[in-house]
């Protein structure tokens, strides 16, 4: 099905209330809207839409709460945020103020700052559903 197909965008602030996708690591801008995209997307068939803030990727400063949140009230399709994760609490105010159906971490695993688990339990603790296993 639908699910099957992820497309993963990158999109970063071009002003105060715009945002635009970015291909070949960040260093081309498209012009093409990110709201707009994500829509055309699912439009092609899209099942989950892999949401990466270029603005935060890798900072650890948080996700981008506002974008996530307008691409996920905006589509009938789950939205996996994705840069800026630095802290627990990151992780908890994206999924229940930016609407993300899931989380996507890497520095924090990496650097050991986290385990897998204790993400897990903490969100758990926040009443955010998801798999224990």
């Amino acid at each position: 099905g639908s699910q099957c197909i992820v497309v993963s965008i990158d999109a970063k602030r071009t002003g105060p209330e715009s945002w635009e996708v970015f291909v070949q690591g960040g260093r081309k801008n498209t012009g093409l809207n990110a709201i707009e995209w994500a829509h055309r997307a699912v439009e092609l068939g899209a099942g989950e839409i892999v949401l990466n803030s270029i603005d935060g990727d890798g900072t650890k400063a948080g996700y981008d709460v506002e974008l996530t949140r307008r691409i996920a009230d905006s589509v009938p399709v789950p939205v996996v945020a994705s840069g800026g994760a630095g802290n627990l609490d990151h992780m908890v105010e994206v999924v229940q103020k930016g609407h993300a159906a899931a989380v996507l971490a890497a520095s924090i695993f990496h650097y050991g700052t986290y385990t897998v688990s204790q993400v897990k339990e903490y969100l758990s603790s926040k009443g955010i559903v998801m798999r224990q296993d």
